[in-house]
């Protein structure tokens, strides 16, 4: 769900209205220095960030699909992979039409679990019926690896993804709804912390963590 800036700075605001008598916010509304609503505005996106990575897979919004063309490795193992969009944050989910179920989190290349879908053991790699993601790199770029398939006649089913957070040039911020409680405190929490309120920040952080449960 796309939320316009200003609606994120208000809710903010009103967060830390109730903080106001600290010496460091009301020096945060000096002409001399950034205003308030500015250092809450550069913090907004880097809150989504953060609370769209920590937060678990049935808070996340979907919406984002992949629709990029599946690449086959060679040899006999049926894997392949698809390029990631540029603005790729985390998978939601992804799921090949021949598998029994999806996946939801994908390994990284330094997992242990990222040399097992290369062994020449079938029963080792990742198969339909225990489907393995992974994201790596290739010449072509940043990728989600897919293991493995019955057949090359595979297909995507299901490809979703959260794209890194920004503010287009209407002035929306993508943000996951189920997230937003969390995504506010978290913004909160990273004003204070420029303001130099370190304690009040950790205290926000805190809060917003327990919107992710």
């Amino acid at each position: 769900m796309k939320y316009h800036i200003t609606k994120i700075m208000q809710d903010v605001r009103v967060c830390l209205d109730q903080n106001m008598t600290s010496d460091a916010l009301i020096e945060a509304e000096d002409s001399d220095t950034l205003s308030l609503d500015e250092i809450i505005r550069s913090k907004v996106p880097e809150a989504v960030l953060r609370v769209h990575v920590e937060a678990p897979v049935h808070l996340l919004e979907c919406g984002h699909n992949m629709d990029g063309a599946i690449c086959w490795d060679e040899g006999d193992c049926v894997s392949g992979w698809i390029p990631l969009p540029d603005d790729f944050l985390r998978l939601v989910v992804f799921s090949m039409d021949d598998w029994d179920c999806a996946v939801y989190t994908a390994i990284s290349a330094d997992s242990p679990l990222y040399a097992m879908q290369r062994s020449r053991f079938r029963g080792i790699r990742g198969t339909p019926q225990k489907p393995v993601c992974a994201l790596g790199i290739r010449p072509e770029g940043r990728v989600l690896e897919f293991y493995s398939c019955r057949s090359r006649d595979a297909k995507v089913s299901r490809a979703v993804y959260i794209p890194c957070p920004e503010i287009d040039a209407d002035g929306y911020v993508d943000c996951s709804e189920r997230c937003y409680n969390a995504i506010v405190y978290a913004a909160a929490a990273l004003t204070l912390q420029s303001c130099g309120e370190s304690e009040k920040a950790s205290v926000f952080s805190n809060l917003a963590n327990t919107f992710l449960k």
